[in-house]
């Protein structure tokens, strides 16, 4: 070592912090890099992404070879400038501790505090880029990692720890993690979107009786009632359907679809029988039932109108898929007629005017 010129030592020092450096980036930036992201590059084709995803599927494999690697070269790092020190201004314990300091001092500052925050505001592409040296350093330092892992696992073992690799768990976002990544996602998600998706999480805890209509506030033809009666009613209703009930509102009969109603107006007298050949079996729905499995039921029978029943078969609300679409997207804008819209009335000869 003697024979070789200062310049070299110096290169050399300059070498090993730059290895140095890159081990402290390189752990920092795979460890803070989106892996939702990560993995919607790969599934685009990304090459550099596809290998990010493979080192960290292993991670007990990469920490082990990126730690190995980085204190090997610290302690190289050491060694020499100790060794320069000690040609230069000779052993004693004065030149041991400056040297000592001053190579802690260039490690600190240049191959881990910058490089680590270097890594942690710019992960991606810096984790792309270090996986094309880190994939063959994994290969070629399998051996000694297995090693070191051995230990480090009886260590955990002891401790009774699990490493990351054996928990599932803490590769998934919890609804609360995903809800708090909606929430800050301003500039990527608009607004309206953001609301959608964080009713999705509300709507998990709703059953059909938080958003039904109740029972008294149900809106439904009498067939017991005066067939003059039952044409205003149709004339003023602002449903597309309407249940029909017999004398009490828990003896429904069927739903009507009061476009067929009114169309029967103007070809015949309007009556019970006329109005019993068109009405659509009724579509019962337990209470309790949640939202979305509702949803579910409703697309799988193809209805749009359900009777929220209680266990012993008595109406306690009426529930529609729309009352479910607006819990997601919000009150639709399109009003119900007041009664300055309904002004129509019946004439004897079954004309609207």
């Amino acid at each position: 070592m003697n024979e070789l010129p200062l310049w070299t030592h110096l290169t050399a020092v300059i070498v090993l912090l730059l290895l140095s450096g890159f081990f402290s980036i390189s752990e920092t930036s795979l460890m803070a890099i989106n892996r939702y992201r990560i993995r919607h590059l790969a599934a685009q084709g990304k090459g550099g992404a596809k290998r990010v995803i493979a080192l960290l599927n292993q991670t007990d494999r990469l920490l082990a070879t990126i730690l190995l690697g980085n204190n090997l070269v610290n302690a190289a790092l050491t060694a020499l400038v100790t060794a320069m020190a000690i040609q230069s201004f000779g052993n004693n314990d004065t030149v041991l501790a400056i040297a000592t300091a001053a190579v802690a001092f260039a490690i600190i500052i240049f191959s881990e505090i910058t490089p680590k925050i270097i890594g942690a505001s710019n992960p991606e592409p810096i984790a792309i880029a270090a996986s094309y040296v880190l994939t063959p350093l994994v290969r070629i330092g399998y051996p000694l990692v297995v090693i070191v892992n051995f230990f480090v696992s009886s260590l955990l073992r002891l401790l009774r720890l699990k490493k990351l690799t054996d928990n599932p768990a803490n590769q998934a976002m919890s609804p609360q993690e995903l809800r708090t990544a909606i929430l800050e996602s301003t500039r990527m998600i608009p607004a309206k979107h953001r609301s959608i998706m964080l009713n999705l999480f509300d709507i998990e805890d709703l059953s059909v009786d938080d958003i039904m209509i109740p029972r008294n506030r149900i809106e439904a033809l009498d067939l017991d009632g005066d067939p003059q009666a039952l044409m205003e009613q149709l004339t003023t209703c602002f449903h597309n359907k309407i249940p029909v009930y017999e004398s009490d509102i828990h003896n429904i009969v069927g739903v009507l679809h009061v476009r067929k109603a009114l169309s029967m107006v103007s070809r015949e007298s309007l009556s019970r029988e006329t109005i019993k050949e068109v009405l659509i079996e009724p579509y019962f729905v337990p209470s309790g039932t949640p939202l979305f499995t509702q949803m579910q039921y409703f697309q799988e029978n193809k209805q749009r109108i359900g009777l929220v029943v209680d266990e012993y078969g008595e109406i306690e609300g009426l529930i529609t898929l729309e009352d479910i679409i607006e819990e997601l997207v919000g009150k639709f804008t399109t009003g119900a007629p007041g009664p300055q819209q309904s002004g129509l009335h019946w004439n004897a000869d079954n004309t609207a005017v």
